[in-house]
């Protein structure tokens, strides 16, 4: 894939939708981008878990959390298998813990920050719905990019 530089995208595609600031970059690739596939979910990464263990094929998983920051949606383990299962990134509206490991995996990540303690395992949380958040609703099947100036939406592949 090309360099992704959010600004440079934002420049040549002016009507890119933009996430309001808030996420950090703790991924091991500080740029990355692809298919959106999302899952809300709720202090429960059940959903998240499945999703890792299948093929990613180069997409972005955007995760709606509901900006909880009681439970951590993403761990090293779980980042391990999204990047060994071709995940391009994660993009988590809430937490992630095991932040010294996710910075080595070859995955990006991004999230609102950090807690130790883990989400708890109800089997519950929706796949490919539309979500909300950050100014902007994310729709399965468009493109998303991020660095550490910040995420882009698109409706097409701009990279």
């Amino acid at each position: 894939m090309a360099d992704i530089i959010t600004p440079d995208l934002c420049d040549e595609f002016p009507e890119v939708k933009v996430v309001e600031p808030g996420f950090i970059n703790y991924g091991g690739n500080r740029a990355f981008g692809g298919e959106i596939v999302t899952v809300k979910c709720y202090e429960d990464n059940s959903v998240v878990k499945e999703q890792v263990g299948l093929p990613g094929n180069g997409r972005v998983m955007v995760v709606d959390g509901g900006a909880s920051k009681r439970h951590a949606l993403l761990g090293d383990m779980l980042a391990e298998k999204a990047a060994n299962n071709g995940w391009a990134g994660i993009i988590i509206y809430g937490c992630i813990r095991d932040v010294d490991e996710i910075r080595k995996t070859p995955l990006g990540v991004q999230a609102l920050g950090t807690q130790p303690r883990k989400s708890e395992k109800r089997g519950l949380g929706d796949l490919n719905v539309t979500l909300t958040f950050g100014g902007v609703t994310f729709e399965p099947g468009q493109y998303v990019y991020a660095d550490n100036n910040g995420i882009i939406v698109s409706e097409k592949p701009l990279v």
